[in-house]
């Protein structure tokens, strides 16, 4: 006789199966939507200051004062524009500020990475005391520069000369720059620097064929931070330049204003034009920022 399996009757599951979502991806929880919501509120908090100044700098003065503040132009009106660019002759503003920020940028980034190389790879003595101090010299406030720097460039002729100012943000860029790359090149691989040094490479030799390139992305940043950072900077610069040929954009913004009275779309103005070089300079070198501190999170 054939024997005949039993198979055990199929049940349907009481309970159906949760399927995920597709990708792994899982629903938003009220946490993260109360995430988005504060970022929202935080990009627009940010955005409208910069929303009144794009809007008032194209209306005339009538416009402002029918329309108000925050309603959109009824009709372009480049007067604002105009009259504050033949005011403070902004070109010349606009040069003195790309050169003063260019020149320190890159000033402050050679001498950080002379610095830091020393310190960093070059193992000197006490180089945590020495780093100590490039550290309580960036906690320093400018005030307390003003008083003697004024008199020693008095002394030396450099005052009312872009130079002075140069020199004094090349020094104090610089400090944190050192402190910053200290940092980072006391962790540099010691394999590459055994493996150059049998290979008969000289200290000068190690530092631009071998730390120069694999810090490039971390140099790139120091120098974008600096350029924007002494492009906006205004207390210096205001004491340190008095003649109207010399002065920076945000020094002469700030004259203006106070020399002459000027109205609600003129200030908007020159609020705008003092934005758009940094804004510029910025989109250009958003890549290399991204890569910088990419190459910084990732080892």
């Amino acid at each position: 006789m054939a024997t005949s399996t039993l198979l055990p009757p199929v049940t349907a599951r009481s309970t159906p199966r949760r399927t995920r979502p597709r990708g792994g991806m899982t629903r938003p929880r009220g946490r993260d939507w109360i995430v988005v919501a504060l970022v929202a509120l935080g990009a627009l908090a940010v955005l409208a200051p910069f929303y009144l100044v794009v809007v008032n700098s194209f209306k005339s003065p009538t416009d402002y004062a029918t329309s108000g503040a925050l309603a959109l132009p009824q009709a372009l009106d480049f007067t604002g524009l105009g009259r504050f660019w033949e005011r403070v002759n902004f070109p010349e503003k606009v040069w003195n500020s790309l050169f003063i920020s260019g020149v320190v940028a890159v000033l402050a980034v050679l001498i950080s990475m002379l610095n830091a190389f020393a310190i960093g790879i070059g193992r000197v003595k006490y180089r945590t005391s020495i780093v100590l101090l490039f550290l309580l010299a960036n906690l320093l406030p400018q005030e307390a520069l003003l008083y003697p720097l004024y008199y020693m460039f008095k002394e030396v002729g450099l005052y009312d000369n872009v130079w002075s100012v140069i020199i004094i943000f090349g020094v104090v860029q610089a400090a944190f720059g050192t402190y910053l790359l200290s940092s980072v090149y006391g962790t540099f691989p010691k394999e590459v620097l055994e493996a150059a040094s049998l290979d008969g490479a000289s200290r000068w030799q190690i530092l631009w064929r071998v730390v120069f390139p694999i810090s490039r992305p971390t140099l790139s940043v120091l120098l974008i931070f600096f350029f924007i950072w002494t492009w906006n900077e205004f207390l210096i610069p205001l004491t340190f330049l008095a003649s109207n040929a010399n002065q920076t954009v945000p020094v002469a913004i700030s004259v203006l204003q106070g020399d002459r009275l000027m109205d609600v779309t003129t200030t908007s103005a020159s609020a705008l034009l003092g934005i758009i070089p940094t804004l510029i300079f910025f989109l250009v070198f958003q890549r290399t920022l991204t890569r910088g501190i990419t190459a910084g999170a990732v080892k």
